[in-house]
């Protein structure tokens, strides 16, 4: 055998070597079993719920669903809450979480994250006209979910807001729609969370809730992704980059957030495009 035939052979052997090196084991087992297992949340209106049909429905599923028809695979959902959307991607329980979870530094110590398919804010909701501008709410007790970074930032609006008490004043629970119901009862003030979880649940009582003075926090939200693996990462970030580019983003978005819909949000802002 010739020597450049040789040296051609051992190219492509190399090539496919460092390509199976990349290949992390999700990546692989995704592709060889054709199923992608999705951590989502069930009681985030309108990201992911179940409504009055009891079927599980919202943004999120609809991104999920078609990020996995994509790569041709079969979609398995998995309910996940704010405390266990990190620990089932770290116990290999789900390939990935797609929870309405802002992309922290302190979070990717933990799991890796796609690029950013989703913007939002931190509100207050409160019962309309009874609070004008956040500095209303100090002394007053703020309802937030557990373990989330809505919890951390509330308190330290408070804090800066002057409220000595800011750590006794934010009441956390372990679900949103507790939140509603205390909020509903009387239990608290207000909610706070993101911005389009409060427009959700105000539009089940249209009238009686209000969102409460300016954004405070920013909350890109990052589909939450097994650590090292480079290859699944990428596949990932490529197909909600073509959802985005062929329009399919934009109709997934108005379906939930549009001027049609009892949650409008306006879309601002672009996700990251690569050439």
């Amino acid at each position: 055998m010739r020597i450049w035939k040789v040296q051609a052979i051992a190219a492509v052997l190399v090539l496919v070597w460092l390509q199976a090196a990349m290949a992390g084991p999700t990546y692989d087992k995704v592709m060889q079993e054709k199923v992608v297992r999705a951590g989502i949340m069930t009681d985030s209106i309108p990201g992911a719920f179940y409504n009055d049909k009891k079927e599980w429905v919202g943004m999120d599923v609809d991104i999920a669903e078609e990020i996995a028809k994509r790569i041709g695979a079969k979609l398995e959902r998995v309910p996940v809450t704010n405390k266990t959307r990190i620990a089932f991607v770290q116990q290999g329980r789900i390939d990935m979480s797609i929870a309405n979870m802002t992309h922290k530094r302190e979070r990717d110590k933990s799991i890796d994250f796609s690029i950013t398919y989703f913007f939002d804010g931190q509100k207050i909701l409160a019962p309309k006209g009874k609070y004008k501008e956040l500095k209303d709410f100090v002394g007053k007790r703020i309802a937030t979910m557990q373990g989330t970074t809505s919890e951390i930032n509330v308190k330290n609006l408070l804090k800066e807001l002057g409220d000595p008490n800011y750590e006794k004043n934010v009441i956390s629970y372990q679900k949103e729609s507790e939140c509603f119901s205390a909020l509903r009862m009387g239990r608290v003030a207000g909610w706070s969370t993101d911005s389009t979880i409060l427009l959700g649940y105000a539009a089940q009582t249209p009238g009686e809730f209000e969102l409460v003075g300016d954004f405070f926090s920013d909350e890109p939200y990052g589909i939450g992704l097994p650590e090292n693996d480079s290859a699944w990462r990428d596949l990932v970030n490529f197909t909600l980059q073509d959802i985005w580019k062929d329009g399919t983003y934009k109709k997934i978005y108005d379906k939930w957030y549009g001027p049609d819909t009892p949650y409008y949000f306006p879309l601002t802002e672009k996700i990251e495009m690569w050439p």
